[in-house]
């Protein structure tokens, strides 16, 4: 039952903009749709959001906050479905480009040389260009050391395509035995986001990029498991360890 409280007709356009976007939709942007002399309340705005939320409980989609924004998508459960839909192949990516990715979200800031000592390996060129090319990551600034060497932490964008409200969401480094299984729950997020439903598909512009390098990044593999979790979980490598929320967009 609508509550009394909801503008129908504020709910539909709401509604409308959330399917068509592609995108999470922050206040701002639902905001801009109006004119200047009739624009609601964000007040009546985050009561429209709970009412389709709650319109959705029992649903195969969900609208679910992604950083700041909004958007609709299908639920986790069903996500295996929809991805038989798609006509591409989903994108596969390396151990090592997981690894690379979990260290950056838990560590960020962080340049390649202290990605590489945790990793205890060398990290490929074509490793980081790729999470670049995604737009999970960026460079965020440079270290004030000789040299000067990137700083990378991760964007908006990782949020949004593994389904995070925030850094805070990811799960705490006490309860992962290594970098290993941090990946290997990244690879499981990877899959489910390929399932997104109706207009959040997601961009695989990178999918024929990220398999060419697949290979060459197995192939430098020769680190066990033992030795990373090792490496991750030194002293004075661990207590760095922390995520620091990026800056997100209005």
């Amino acid at each position: 039952m609508m509550s009394n409280n909801v503008n129908i007709e504020l709910k539909n356009i709401v509604e409308a903009a959330l399917l068509v976007a592609g995108q999470p939709l922050t206040l701002e942007r639902l905001l801009g749709m109006f004119p200047a002399d009739s624009q609601p309340t964000k007040e009546e705005l985050r009561g429209v959001l709970a009412q389709i939320e709650a319109e959705y409980a029992e649903r195969g989609v969900e609208l679910k906050q992604i950083g700041k924004g909004w958007r609709i998508q299908t639920r986790e459960k069903y996500a295996d479905y929809v991805a038989k839909l798609l006509e591409e192949r989903p994108p596969r990516y390396s151990r090592a480009l997981l690894e690379t990715l979990a260290i950056i979200a838990y560590r960020q800031p962080v340049t390649r040389g202290e990605i590489e000592n945790i990793r205890g390996v060398a990290v490929s060129t074509d490793t980081i260009r790729t999470l670049v090319e995604r737009g999970w990551i960026k460079q965020v600034g440079v270290r004030e050391v000789p040299g000067r060497p990137a700083l990378y932490g991760t964007t908006p964008a990782f949020l949004e395509h593994f389904s995070l409200k925030s850094l805070e969401d990811m799960p705490p480094l006490a309860e992962l035995r290594s970098i290993e299984e941090i990946g290997a729950d990244l690879d499981r997020r990877v899959h489910e986001a390929n399932g997104d439903a109706t207009g959040n598909g997601g961009d695989h512009s990178a999918a024929a990029h990220s398999d060419a390098t697949t290979e060459e990044a197995v192939a430098e593999e020769a680190l066990g498991e033992q030795e990373r979790a090792h490496a991750l979980q030194e002293p004075e490598t661990a207590s760095a360890i922390q995520a620091q929320p990026p800056v997100l967009p209005d």
